[in-house]
């Protein structure tokens, strides 16, 4: 969980330097902390043993962000919906509802072991530093 701020810290810069605003960047950084946290947490099993891997791309349309865990796998269309009436009180199952709230796409893939998840963030062609 020590890494966590450090893959805040490391998302922020590259959306600084992409040219995204502060609400933009709060929304990449809000998401790659959801991210991280549900590897760390949910994926991996806080297990000491494993690893997230992470992998920050910009591609001059996008930003790309990937990160992986080494756990049992995640199957996207069986989480709760946290807008659900029964689910309102929870205090767990809203980073996913966070991270496609803030990022433009969503992927999952199962890495067997392990989940990879590809969040990207579309640039607007006035920040195409081209």
């Amino acid at each position: 969980m020590e890494s966590v701020s450090e893959v805040e810290t490391a998302a922020d810069k590259l959306a600084c330097e992409a040219g995204l605003d502060e609400d933009e960047r709060f929304h990449v950084t809000m998401a790659l902390r959801e991210a991280a946290v549900n590897a760390v947490l949910h994926g991996n099993e806080y297990d000491p043993s494993k690893q997230i891997a992470l992998c920050f791309e910009n591609t001059g349309d996008a930003l790309v962000f990937t990160v992986a865990d080494q756990g049992k796998g995640l199957d996207p269309e069986t989480l709760p919906d946290p807008l659900a009436p029964e689910n309102l009180l929870r205090g767990t199952g809203r980073g996913i509802f966070l991270i496609r709230s803030f990022m433009d796409e969503v992927n999952f893939r199962q890495l067997h072991p392990g989940t990879e998840l590809t969040m990207i963030k579309h640039l607007s062609p006035a920040r195409d530093k081209t």
